[in-house]
């Protein structure tokens, strides 16, 4: 017999299988961007709520995946060494309360999203929402970050300022006084930003295209 938490593991699968969040697979199936969130997953008066067979459908079709791959996810017993990492909207990022001065994930109010394991532990995914980005990261792509990995030039990164503004940049240079930042979309122009205006820098280790 199938369990309530078996469908939506399976729907967390499907959706990191194509690089996306639960939020991201909805809209991409044309649904509403809440259907598969966890707050959903839960009535308000504690009895569980399973998702429709249409929206499982559409999702299925979205993806290009088979019944017998969905069945697959259902039943698969973990062994991928998927982990949970955090996840929240790329525009969430520059408000207080997730993170600590170091960049690491902090607080409440995170989504999860199933990945395979990283060596980082404070990994964390941010979704980007808009066309700012383009042509690197497209709207609804999901990045990891790993606040560990060591950067490089020509690393993608994300930095924080001391102002509370967040920003996903190509590392030009890094210096005692400066921190010199390529803008991914050409439209957008370069930052230098003075070292004591950075909160924190954060290397983008992976993203969903």
């Amino acid at each position: 017999m199938l369990t309530h938490a078996q469908i939506w593991t399976a729907i967390d699968r499907l959706a990191a299988r194509a690089g996306l969040s639960a939020s991201g697979l909805a809209k991409r199936a044309g649904l509403d961007p809440t259907t598969f969130n966890k707050s959903k997953r839960i009535t308000p008066d504690g009895r569980a709520r399973w998702p429709s067979t249409e929206s499982v459908a559409k999702s299925l079709a979205a993806t290009g995946v088979t019944i017998d791959e969905f069945v697959r996810l259902i039943t698969e017993d973990g062994s991928n060494a998927e982990q949970a990492v955090p996840l929240i909207g790329f525009a969430e990022a520059g408000t207080g309360g997730y993170f600590d001065d170091g960049g690491f994930p902090v607080g409440k109010g995170w989504d999860e999203i199933p990945f395979p394991a990283v060596e980082d532990e404070h990994a964390y995914a941010l979704e980007i929402s808009g066309d700012s980005m383009q042509p690197a990261y497209r709207d609804g792509t999901v990045i990891i970050v790993s606040p560990l990995a060591p950067i490089r030039r020509g690393d993608r990164v994300v930095v924080k300022t001391r102002d509370g503004e967040v920003m996903a940049k190509e590392l030009r240079r890094k210096t005692a006084k400066t921190l010199e930042l390529r803008s991914l979309n050409p439209e957008h122009q370069d930052r230098v930003l003075a070292a004591e205006d950075v909160l924190w820098v954060a290397r983008i280790v992976w993203a969903s295209q």
